[in-house]
């Protein structure tokens, strides 16, 4: 989500630079972290606004806490898992797909952590369906989040892995080779925003997001790698 909410974020403070705001024009302030790791922060009081997850459960989880607000409750896009190897990888995604994941040249495959990351959880729900998770179940190494995964292939330390396709989209691992998992061997990424209870700036918060929704079109999102959700699931 980093290159798309910053993007967003310029635009909505350009917007608004002329404006008194609630938040006294101190900006909007971004965090990145897995969705688990989020919502167990949140749940701890941390001083968040607003809730950009990677799946619509976590922010379920906080309205039936009590903890988020329920009336806030968007499904904003539909994310994408890709397979990424880095530029002078030998490994033939285009042809083998998963397949390839099971080359002997490939030693470690970076996922992020199923127990916290949706797009972790997703990943190895894909290998199963894939049929290749037992083979390749040894090599996984877990990331914090999408974005250490996707570091640990960028690094060298894993020959490939499964992250989300805004990833690669949205930074320098674009210049690998990935190809796209096809959304029927896992269950859809409906990302979700809530504004989050007790938010010391809850008319700048619903403002916000407000925003980001008005700004999403069918090519927009396609472009940082997410799908616009049909009308019905917006909520």
């Amino acid at each position: 989500m980093q290159p798309l909410m910053q993007e967003m974020v310029s635009s909505y403070e350009a917007l608004t630079q002329n404006r008194e705001l609630v938040t006294r024009n101190k900006g909007v302030v971004l965090v990145f972290g897995s969705s688990g790791n989020l919502t167990s922060q949140i749940e701890n009081g941390a001083p968040y606004d607003v809730f950009f997850s990677a799946d619509s459960g976590f922010p379920r989880r906080l309205i039936s806490e009590g903890r988020a607000i329920a009336d806030s409750l968007h499904v904003y896009a539909i994310g994408k898992l890709a397979i990424w190897v880095p530029a002078g990888s030998r490994l033939d995604l285009d042809h083998l797909g998963a397949k390839a994941l099971l080359d002997p040249s490939v030693h470690k495959i970076a996922i992020a952590n199923p127990q916290h990351a949706p797009y972790g959880r997703a990943a190895a729900e894909a290998l199963k369906d894939l049929g290749v998770y037992d083979q390749v179940s040894s090599k996984l190494v877990l990331g914090e989040n999408v974005s250490q995964a996707a570091e640990f292939i960028s690094s060298g330390n894993a020959q490939a892995g499964i992250v989300a396709l805004s990833v690669v989209l949205g930074s320098k691992m674009k210049y690998g080779h990935y190809w796209i998992v096809p959304q029927q061997h896992y269950q859809p990424l409906r990302q979700a925003v809530v504004i989050v209870a007790g938010s010391k700036h809850p008319e700048a918060a619903r403002d916000f997001v407000n925003f980001f929704l008005r700004q999403r079109d069918p090519h927009f999102l396609p472009s940082y790698g997410f799908d616009l959700p049909p009308a019905e699931e917006h909520k």
